[in-house]
């Protein structure tokens, strides 16, 4: 007994629904589920009954302890929400009344939200597919919860919620500073960019179009090889990480002309994503021999005229990606940039002295802004602990 509490089945606080009902093919169902992780019940598809095979569905009301058969190891349990009422489920799905005269839902959702609980609870699930093994409703009624008096169940759930808003408070805030961070690099970066007496020279004049080079990407070969290809992930914050490849079959003398060396600048082409497509990126120091995919485009550049580094700056400041942005949507909505978009851009070119001066102002904001993502992931993580700690202390009958 936890602080003088009973353990109490759960059989004996729920009642299994059973409200199942003969499918008609001419009617309109709108089906929900759970999430795992005991993250709750969801509303899903709205399916014509001749479209699903399912000879019976049942129905769940708001309200309903409900959890998933073949997902309760994975913590498929919640209760459900108004807007989920009348909705349908399979007979995967196990429905129970709860006895509001015995137990608040609430508190027997915020129980199940630990995840010692449902991990505890999912383990009496059997059968050999680990993917699929089975919580069999008499298993999981025989499982015991903690069970103080109806108004202390009350007052702990009011306590919990009344912490958990503190928490999503703070979480909200965090949020903010970090979209703040990012908005702080931007508007230092257009700051510099928007504004110029610089003159603008084209890609074309710089490098000239039949230089701009796509890379090679070939087959994932799971086998050693000498030579391995960057992923698009490899591209991130202006940098192209080399030891982001795989390994592909490709000789050492096919490869030269694809070889990535240090200080190389590429643009992505394209892979669908808003995000990443049309970000440059500088390469590091490659130990191996790793050669860039064809989602990369090579921008060969005169350093005696225009910095790498100040390059990369431009190209993914936010005066650049919106025209990016403008070049890069096909009709068919997938984001994609060839050799003739990047080679029409124009980019200034002050002073090499100036570019090594406006590098060095932004790599030292980028440091302040790594600094500070350092201090919100230690207090995200630090967030993320704190309403695991008040349902433990809860339901130990410590709030």
């Amino acid at each position: 007994m936890t602080n003088g509490w009973q353990e109490v089945p759960l059989g004996k606080v729920l009642k299994r629904a059973d409200r199942f009902e003969k499918k008609d093919e001419m009617q309109t169902y709108h089906f929900a589920g759970t999430y795992s992780f005991a993250r709750g019940i969801f509303a899903g598809e709205v399916k014509e009954g001749s479209t699903f095979g399912l000879d019976r569905i049942q129905r769940i009301k708001k309200g309903d302890f409900i959890y998933c058969k073949i997902m309760a190891w994975e913590g498929a349990f919640g209760i459900a929400p108004e807007k989920v009422d009348n909705c349908v489920m399979s007979g995967a799905f196990v429905a129970y009344e709860v006895d509001q005269t015995q137990i608040y839902p609430k508190f027997l959702d915020y129980y199940f939200k630990q995840e010692p609980v449902w991990k505890s609870v999912g383990s009496q699930s059997t059968g050999t597919n680990v993917r699929r093994r089975s919580l069999h409703p008499d298993h999981f009624e025989k499982a015991t919860i903690p069970f103080p008096p109806l108004d202390e169940q009350y007052r702990i759930v009011e306590r919990i919620e009344a912490l958990a808003a503190r928490i999503a408070k703070v979480e909200s805030l965090r949020d903010d500073a970090d979209m703040e961070t990012e908005a702080l690099l931007a508007s230092g970066t257009r700051k510099i960019f928007d504004k110029h007496s610089w003159k603008m020279f084209s890609i074309e004049e710089l490098v000239g179009r039949e230089n701009l080079k796509n890379g090679k990407s070939l087959k994932s070969d799971e086998q050693p090889s000498e030579v391995s290809c960057l992923r698009i992930s490899a591209m991130r914050n202006g940098k192209i990480d080399c030891t982001d490849t795989k390994p592909i079959s490709m000789t050492i003398e096919d490869a030269k002309q694809y070889r990535v060396k240090l200080n190389d600048v590429f643009i992505v082409r394209g892979n669908g994503s808003k995000e990443l497509v049309g970000r440059a990126g500088l390469i590091g120091e490659c130990k191996n021999i790793v050669i860039f995919p064809d989602l990369f485009i090579k921008v060969p550049l005169d350093e005696t005229k225009i910095l790498p580094t100040f390059f990369v700056a431009w190209w993914n400041s936010p005066v650049m990606r919106e025209k990016i942005v403008d070049l890069a949507k096909t009709t068919s909505g997938i984001w994609k940039i060839n050799q003739g978009h990047i080679a029409s851009c124009e980019i200034p070119v002050p002073p090499l002295d100036e570019q090594q001066r406006i590098v060095a102002y932004l790599d030292s904001v980028q440091a302040r802004l790594v600094s500070l993502r350092v201090l919100q992931s230690a207090t995200g993580e630090e967030l993320s602990a704190l309403l695991p700690s008040v349902l433990d202390r809860a339901f130990k009958g410590e709030l």
